[in-house]
This record gives C-alpha cells, sequence and structure tokens, in this order.
C-alpha cells in the first residue's frame, strides 16, 4: 500500500469510522469511497478538502507522500 492509503485508513480508524461511514459523510456510494482509499480512483482536490476535514488536517497531510 502507499503511504497515502495507509494514512487515510489509520485515521480513519482512529475515529471509529468504516468506508461505508465516510461514504455516507462525504455524501458518497461506499464503492467510490474505497477506491479512492485504495487509490483505484481519482481523488479530486474537492473531495480531499473534504476528507481531510473530517479529520481537522489539509489535504496534504494525508494525500501527499514527503518521501
Amino acid at each position: 500500500m502507499k503511504k497515502s492509503t495507509v494514512k487515510l485508513k489509520e485515521l480513519r480508524n482512529e475515529l471509529g469510522l468504516s468506508c461505508d461511514d465516510m461514504a455516507k459523510i462525504l455524501n458518497m456510494s461506499k464503492s467510490y469511497y474505497w477506491q479512492i482509499e485504495h487509490q483505484n480512483r481519482r481523488l479530486y482536490y474537492d473531495v480531499a478538502v473534504k476528507i481531510a476535514a473530517i479529520f481537522n488536517l489539509k489535504p496534504d497531510d494525508i494525500f501527499f507522500d514527503d518521501n
């Protein structure tokens, strides 16, 4: 798994949220969210901002691999 995938899953689990919970919060299908989390779907900036806001972070904190 890529770093951002691991980070997003860890953050989600820390809050006790499932993929289904995230999808409902973001108003998208569970499969769409799952594909984002596993980097099988392009992540658009507006969605990255919404996801980051759930964790009170900036998108770069989750999705940018600084290595």
